[in-house]
């Protein structure tokens, strides 16, 4: 039976492949956005990524998030680490459950060239461009993915060289809560957009 990898290569080339193992990309979320665009960038072939997350798995996760009834309690980090694990044994986790500040930001995502914003809140996506952009690494961030429909507006903006928005960029989590089909779809369009960019720029440190 063709393994995993083998089925990548044969998709993807082995110098491309190369470059998606090669390439630390780091998640600064593990909710719904965060879990899920780690489960799509491990199977196509990211196996080194860092994910930072102080939280841990509750009952009112499960609707949109990568993790298991019998997870719950668990740090996210961890529990994503496992599941990520069952699709590859030979991934390169660094898993930490240390909340993301500006303070700290920096330091935690150094080894990282690309970093999928994946936070909940308005103030900390603000706090995480305003504090990454400057170093050059590529940022793929969202806003607007809240409620039912209308899936067709989630779309790729690109700002800036090193940073693209994905999301309706209208749609408020308050009012509209975020639901499992919308959340699923920013997260697949955030690594497809991590993908593309490896594939065309080669090995990103």
């Amino acid at each position: 039976m063709e393994t995993l990898i083998e089925n990548l290569i044969k998709k993807f080339g082995e110098d491309n492949f190369r470059r998606l193992q090669n390439t630390r990309v780091g998640i600064a979320g593990a909710g719904g956005l965060g879990s899920n665009c780690a489960l799509t960038l491990v199977r196509v072939g990211f196996k080194r990524l860092t994910i930072i997350d102080f939280d841990v798995v509750s009952p009112a996760n499960l609707d949109r998030q990568f993790y298991f009834a019998n997870q719950v309690g668990m740090a996210k980090v961890l529990a994503l680490r496992d599941n990520l694990c069952r699709i590859n044994s030979g991934l390169e986790i660094d898993a930490r459950q240390e909340r993301i500040e500006d303070a700290n930001i920096r330091d935690l995502f150094k080894d990282c060239g690309i970093i999928a914003e994946c936070f909940d809140k308005a103030e900390y996506k603000s706090m995480l461009v305003q504090e990454l952009l400057g170093t050059g690494k590529f940022i793929v961030g969202v806003s607007g993915l809240g409620g039912v429909g209308s899936s067709d507006e989630i779309m790729v903006h690109r700002l800036k060289k090193n940073l693209v928005l994905i999301g309706d960029l209208k749609s408020d989590v308050a009012k509209n809560p975020p639901l499992a089909p919308r959340v699923s779809i920013a997260a697949a369009k955030q690594a497809d957009v991590i993908l593309e960019y490896v594939l065309n720029n080669g090995i990103i440190k």
